[in-house]
C-alpha cells in the first residue's frame, strides 16, 4: 500500500531528524527537527512549521516543542530568522555553505514565509493545549506585526522581500531576469544563481546591519512574492481565529481577519493577469511583472478573499492542465510549458521543475476550499507515491518519482497529514473555533492509486466535486 509506505518513511524520517542540546552563543536549549541531517543540520522557519504539522500525526509534544523552539529565537522587535544556527560546532562553515549573513553569531538576519502561523493553528487544533497557545500566540503576533512595519511595500500594500531565498523557493527562474542569469543553459545555472546570490549578500553587508535595515534603497532586489503575500494572508487569518480561541478582544481577531482580506485583494489588484488567468510576481526594481510561470502562480486560490472564478481559472486553466502542471506527479514548481522547466534536475538547482511536497501540501487545501474533493484527493495520493518510491527526498521527478536534493528531508514527511486529513470535514480547511474541539482520529481510507504507465494522465473530470463525491 502506497499510504503504508510513505507513513512509515516519515515517521522514520522524523526519528532521525530530531535534534536537541544547548547552544552557548544563544544561551539558550534547544529541540526541533532538522531539515536533513547531511544537508541542512539547522533550523529553518518554515521546514520547522511543516515539521510541526506532520509532527501531530506521531508526538504531539515535539509538534509543540518544534514551534515553541523556533519562537524562541524572536528578537524583543519581533523579527524571527529564515535560519537557527543552534549547534555551536556546525556553525563555522555556514555561512560559506548556505549564504548566510550571519546576525548576532547564531541566527540569519533573513525571513522566511511565515508559515509557522498555520502550523501553530493545526497544532493547537490536535492538541486543544491553551496554556501552550497562551506562551506562543505573543511572539506569533510579534512577527505579524513586525512583517506589517518592515516589510510592506507602500505603493501594493505587499510584503517585500529582498533576496530570492527569502521566499524559500532560492533558485526559481522567475527569478532569473532580476539576478541577470537568464537565459543560460542548464548546466551553467547552478554556478551563476550562487554567484549572483554571493553578489547580492555582499551589497547588502555591514558591520551594523540588523533585520530593519532598510534595504529596498539599494535597488538590487525589491519583489513581491505571491507565494510569500499568499502564506502570509493566509498567517493573518489563522492568527485571527487563534485570536478567538485565546479569547483576545474581538478587535484584535477583526483587525487581523481585515489585514488577511487586504492582502488577498492586493494580490488580486496588482499581480492577477486576467488575459492569462494567474497570478505572477512583482519586480519592483523593473516595475514589471515576472511573467514566468511557477507553482507560486497557483497559491492565491487557498485564499477566501480571492474571488472564486478567478481561483477556478487558475485551478481549470492551468493546475490541472496537463500541459502544465498536472504531471503524471503533480506539482512541478514550474510549468512544462516554460522554457526553463527542468524536471529531472540537470541543473543541479532547486525549484525549477522538480515537485515538491510542500507546494502540493498547500495546493491541496486550496483544491479542497474550491470545491475541487477528486482532484485532491489525486493530488494527496499521488504525493504519498512519490515519498513511497524514493522515500523522504527534498524533492522529485514530476514524470518518473525520481528523488532529487537532500535525503531524509523533513518536509517531505507532510505526507503523513495528506493520509490522515482527507476523511476530516472540509470545515478543517479554514479550521474555526469548533474545529478546535474535535480531537477524533483520523484514518485515510482512499482505495490504492494506480500509477500512471505513460508521462500523461487520463482527461479528469475538473468539475468542482461535491464533499460526498470525494473516493
Amino acid at each position: 500500500m502506497i499510504t503504508g509506505a510513505s507513513t512509515d518513511i516519515a515517521r522514520e524520517t522524523l526519528r532521525r531528524n530530531h535534534r536537541s542540546g544547548y547552544s552557548r552563543a544563544a544561551q539558550r536549549p534547544y529541540d526541533y527537527t532538522c531539515p536533513s541531517p547531511d544537508t541542512y543540520p539547522f533550523q529553518w522557519a518554515w521546514d520547522s512549521s511543516y515539521h510541526a504539522i506532520a509532527l501531530t500525526h506521531v508526538d504531539t509534544r515535539r509538534a509543540r516543542d518544534e514551534i515553541r523552539c523556533l519562537l524562541s529565537a524572536t528578537t524583543p522587535t519581533g523579527f524571527l530568522p529564515h535560519m537557527v544556527l543552534w549547534q555551536d560546532d556546525l556553525r563555522a562553515t555556514a555561512t560559506a555553505d548556505y549564504r548566510i549573513d550571519l546576525w548576532q553569531g547564531w541566527r540569519s538576519v533573513t525571513i522566511a514565509p511565515p508559515v509557522v502561523a498555520r502550523a501553530a493553528e493545526r497544532v493547537y487544533q490536535v492538541t486543544g493545549d491553551e496554556l501552550w497557545l497562551s506562551r506562543i500566540l505573543p511572539p506569533l503576533l510579534g512577527f505579524f506585526a513586525w512583517l506589517r512595519r518592515h516589510r510592506t511595500s507602500p505603493s501594493t500594500g505587499l510584503l517585500e522581500i529582498y533576496q530570492p531565498d527569502e521566499s524559500g523557493l532560492d533558485c526559481s527562474p522567475k527569478y532569473d531576469a532580476a539576478l541577470g542569469i537568464d537565459g543560460l543553459p542548464d548546466h551553467a545555472v547552478h554556478d551563476a544563481w550562487h554567484a549572483a546570490m554571493r553578489s547580492l549578500i555582499a551589497s547588502y553587508s555591514s558591520a551594523d546591519r540588523a533585520p530593519e535595515t532598510p534595504l529596498s534603497g539599494h535597488q538590487r532586489f525589491v519583489w513581491n512574492d505571491v507565494l510569500v503575500n499568499t502564506i502570509y494572508a493566509d498567517g493573518l487569518a489563522c492568527l485571527a481565529r487563534l485570536a478567538r480561541a485565546a479569547r483576545m478582544p474581538e478587535q484584535t481577531a477583526a483587525r487581523l481577519a481585515e489585514e488577511s482580506a487586504a492582502v488577498g485583494a492586493a494580490l488580486v489588484r496588482h499581480c492577477w493577469d486576467d488575459t492569462v488567468g494567474v497570478f505572477y510576481d512583482l519586480d519592483l526594481v523593473s516595475g514589471t511583472r515576472a511573467e514566468v510561470l511557477t507553482a507560486s502562480s497557483l497559491f492565491p486560490i487557498l485564499l477566501d478573499s480571492v474571488p472564486r472564478h478567478l481561483a477556478e481559472r487558475v485551478i481549470e486553466e492551468h493546475l490541472l492542465n496537463e500541459k502544465e502542471f498536472w504531471q503524471p506527479y503533480p506539482v512541478p514548481s514550474v510549468a512544462a510549458s516554460e522554457p526553463s522547466y527542468d524536471p529531472d534536475f540537470s541543473t543541479r538547482a532547486i525549484f525549477r521543475g522538480s515537485s515538491w511536497v510542500n507546494l502540493n501540501w498547500y495546493l491541496y487545501w486550496g483544491l479542497r476550499k474550491c470545491g475541487y474533493h477528486t482532484q485532491a484527493s489525486d493530488l494527496a495520493q499521488r504525493t504519498r507515491a512519490l515519498v513511497a518510491a524514493s522515500g523522504t527526498r527534498e524533492c522529485y521527478g514530476p514524470d518518473d518519482t525520481a528523488g532529487h536534493g537532500a535525503r531524509s528531508f523533513g518536509w517531505s514527511t507532510l505526507v503523513l497529514d495528506l493520509a490522515a486529513v482527507k476523511s476530516a470535514p472540509a470545515a478543517a480547511v479554514q479550521p474555526g473555533p469548533a474545529a478546535y474541539g474535535d480531537r477524533a482520529a483520523r484514518k485515510d481510507s482512499a482505495p490504492p492509486w494506480n500509477p500512471p504507465t505513460t508521462q500523461t494522465v487520463p482527461a479528469a473530470q475538473h468539475a468542482p466535486a461535491t464533499a460526498d463525491e470525494e473516493s
